[in-house]
């Protein structure tokens, strides 16, 4: 799993139809330190994340393995939304 920051949406009238009925969010990747990576992805969104929160997702083969994803063609998927996150005894996240 990678830590990201949700950034923005993306919406796709056409497409196929195993992809009907997904959310797509646009995910920046960030660092234990909250910092910017410079990676980007387009993650189905499993869990209802919005704008601006920061999510675990996972990419790849593990991107089926949600009951939304499964056997269909993505890539990507957030499967958590963070609460708060540490890193040896600090707290380097605290959702609002």
């Amino acid at each position: 799993m990678l830590i990201g920051k949700v950034v923005g949406t993306v919406v796709a009238t056409q497409k196929d139809e195993k992809l009907a009925n997904l959310r797509f969010m646009v995910v920046r990747q960030v660092t234990v330190d909250g910092k910017d990576t410079g990676n980007y992805v387009i993650a189905v969104d499993a869990v209802g994340s919005g704008v601006g929160e920061i999510v675990l997702y996972a990419t790849g083969s593990s991107a089926r393995q949600t009951v939304l994803t499964d056997k269909r063609p993505c890539d990507a998927v957030i499967m958590a939304i963070v609460d708060t996150w540490e890193v040896d005894g600090e707290v380097r996240y605290q959702k609002e």
